[in-house]
């Protein structure tokens, strides 16, 4: 029998993950006491060993970057649901087609929202653009969470411009698969989320977020709550898509009750513009 040594074939690749759910489907992964550690995933599952997962997790995406000279980044955070203009309009189309008001209903939200794929787009075209003409030490990289949606319309625009960008995926149970404009080299699976929030901020310039669902939520409170205790270094955070936001958060009313303080309110800029979006980081560093 031949044979396979392709270690990086996907399936390689993914046999950790794919081992993982065989335990959680009720299919306990035999130990073996002569393995060695390592290589042992019935010991790395462990509880135990979580603290090494960690360091894993930790390592491998920094130690990855700094190869690769990625220093400076900045994230874009928002919807993994909303579709490319292009895919919108194609599925409006089949929806009318069909009669289904309900579907029509839907396609229609759908190609609302896809004015954000597109915005996101032109955004991380924007940043490339700028970082193609500097100096290695002074490029600026985009990085998304690495999924569909507003993730993927980060990406593509820096793939458009030929640049290196990042993604930082996340092993769930429903979605999601890195999206096939990151940069492969630059292409990370995680499983801890707090490991995953934590490398959006290492290298971060700044922070753009797009209208989005919890996972959106969860990531900017977390920057907004550290930029505010001051855990981390002071850095532009673009909220796209001001009716949305302000519909969405009432930080004025978080004043008037005295939870926040109006200074706090300078955490933040309100932007519906790419170029806006993009000038305000410039301002920020005088770039």
């Amino acid at each position: 029998m031949e044979a396979n040594t392709q270690l990086n074939e996907r399936r390689l690749a993914d046999a950790w993950e794919e081992l993982h759910a065989h335990a959680n489907n009720g299919n306990p992964l035999l130990a073996d006491s002569n393995r060695m550690a390592f290589a042992d995933p019935e010991f790395l599952f462990r509880s135990e060993t979580r603290g090494i997962r960690f360091q894993l997790e930790m390592l491998k995406p920094d130690i990855g970057q700094s190869a690769q000279g990625i220093e400076n980044t900045i994230v874009v955070y928002g919807s993994a649901r909303f579709q490319s203009p292009e895919d919108a309009a194609s599925a409006l189309t089949a929806a009318q087609a069909s009669g289904d008001a309900e579907r029509v209903r839907l396609a229609e939200r759908a190609a609302r929202n896809a004015r954000y794929y597109e915005q996101a787009r032109q955004f991380a075209r924007l940043v490339a653009r700028y970082s193609n003409a500097q100096e290695p030490a002074n490029r600026i990289h985009i990085c998304t969470g690495g999924g569909p949606g507003i993730m993927e319309a980060a990406n593509r625009g820096a793939h458009d411009e030929g640049a290196p960008n990042i993604g930082l995926n996340i092993t769930l149970p429903h979605e999601q698969s890195g999206n096939r404009f990151i940069t492969p080299t630059l292409s990370y699976k995680f499983h801890y989320f707090a490991l995953r929030k934590m490398h959006f901020m290492m290298r971060a310039k700044a922070l753009v977020a797009f209208p989005g669902g919890f996972g959106t939520l969860d990531e900017l409170f977390e920057v907004l709550t550290l930029v505010q205790t001051r855990k981390t270094k002071p850095v532009p955070v673009i909220l796209f898509g001001t009716e949305f936001w302000k519909r969405l958060i009432d930080f004025d009313f978080l004043v008037e009750q005295g939870t926040i303080s109006a200074a706090d309110l300078a955490l933040f800029h309100y932007t519906d513009d790419p170029q806006e979006a993009w000038d305000r980081i410039r301002g920020f560093y005088g770039l």
